[in-house]
């Protein structure tokens, strides 16, 4: 039977997912995940307040949420000291790359990133028909001079950097990030993926500039705040920028739930100390039990740490050992990261389970 043509883009696209769910694993293995540390989830869950929050808004669920995200947006803006001009909603920063890509790149443009970067960010690249140029990491690191000589080479049209980094876990602090920028092209626009933030300590940030054009700083409340499964991000830029993403998002794309959770999370600041604090903690005990197993971690300003085991053919035996006996992991597939894998800081508990079934994997190979 005949059917109406994909367009040419989507035809010559491979059949991928950025990400495979555990859902799908344990769906595969007939068996539910014992530790689920492999998402960047926080383990620490969400905000009481948040939680109250939520429950009471989903009495209100047969309406449609505010289009404008008003509410959400006044308290971002007067958090960072901007106007409310200055902040749009998305359903998570995957929906706000996706939003930005279109806004900026035509089919056949250039984008530049790191080689082995957030791998959505790459699925909508692809997904609009762009064409990827990249770099490799230096030392575990984005190499910042190389990214700016790489979009300045290819006439880029976007240049994508998370700061701290997914999947290393590496930062730079303001000065350096103050430095790229004033590399970047006149003409190439500067995706700063702060989807970690919350843990690097406050005085290292760079400070917010509304007035560069050029500058899209995301944020997410899936991290720290515990609301990944709430899908809610914001982009902080120049007024212009905020009214060009009105043209493409979808203005009822953050729920009313989702809105209503964000905002309570956003009032309770001590919820969100103490996951940083926990996760803190984590990361050092991360540190320790990569250290008994005679193995050693990225240094991290994340809410997970890489181990690394050397090569990308023992990571991946190890990682899929541990699938098997009910915790979830997940690596980075590219060259010279290959032989990582991202562990995220669970609880205490979660972390107990992991370190017995880890050492126990490490001893028999």
């Amino acid at each position: 039977m005949s059917r109406p043509p994909y367009s040419e883009i989507v035809e010559n696209l491979p059949s991928v997912t950025p990400f495979v769910g555990p859902e799908t694993i344990e769906r595969q293995q007939g068996k539910p995940f014992r530790v689920r540390i492999g998402a960047n989830e926080s383990a620490f869950g969400v905000s009481p307040r948040a939680a109250a929050a939520m429950s009471e808004a989903a009495r209100g669920v047969a309406w449609y949420c505010d289009p404008e995200g008003y509410e959400l947006r006044a308290e971002l803006a007067a958090m960072h000291g901007v106007d409310i001009e200055n902040v749009t909603l998305g359903a998570g920063i995957d929906d706000l790359l996706g939003l930005i890509v279109r806004m900026y790149m035509d089919p056949g443009d250039a984008v530049a990133a790191s080689l082995g970067c957030y791998p959505t960010f790459v699925y909508h690249v692809d997904g609009f028909g762009g064409r990827l140029e990249t770099v490799p990491y230096r030392n575990d690191r984005n190499d910042l001079t190389a990214l700016t000589d790489l979009a300045a080479k290819q006439q880029a049209s976007i240049l994508y950097l998370s700061n701290p980094d997914n999947p290393t876990g590496s930062y730079y602090g303001s000065n350096a990030i103050s430095d790229l920028l004033d590399r970047v092209p006149p003409e190439c626009l500067f995706i700063l993926d702060e989807a970690y933030l919350d843990f690097v300590p406050p005085d290292t940030i760079l400070p917010i500039d509304v007035d560069d054009p050029r500058l899209i700083r995301v944020r997410t409340f899936s991290k720290a705040h515990g609301m990944a499964g709430a899908r809610v991000g914001y982009a902080i830029a120049h007024r212009d920028v905020i009214r060009t993403f009105d043209k493409v998002r979808l203005h009822f794309g953050v729920s009313l739930v989702a809105q209503a959770g964000a905002l309570a999370s956003l009032r309770d600041p001590e919820f969100v100390a103490s996951v940083v604090k926990a996760v803190e903690a984590g990361r050092e005990d991360y540190r320790e039990l990569a250290a008994d197993a005679g193995i050693t971690s990225l240094p991290s300003q994340t809410n997970f740490v890489a181990f690394d085991f050397g090569t990308g053919e023992r990571a991946g035996a190890v990682m899929n050992t541990l699938i098997e006996r009910g915790v979830f992991l997940r690596k980075p597939a590219a060259p010279g990261l290959d032989r990582l894998v991202r562990v995220t800081v669970g609880t205490p508990g979660d972390r107990a389970v992991f370190s017995e079934l880890f050492l126990e994997v490490m001893n028999e190979a």
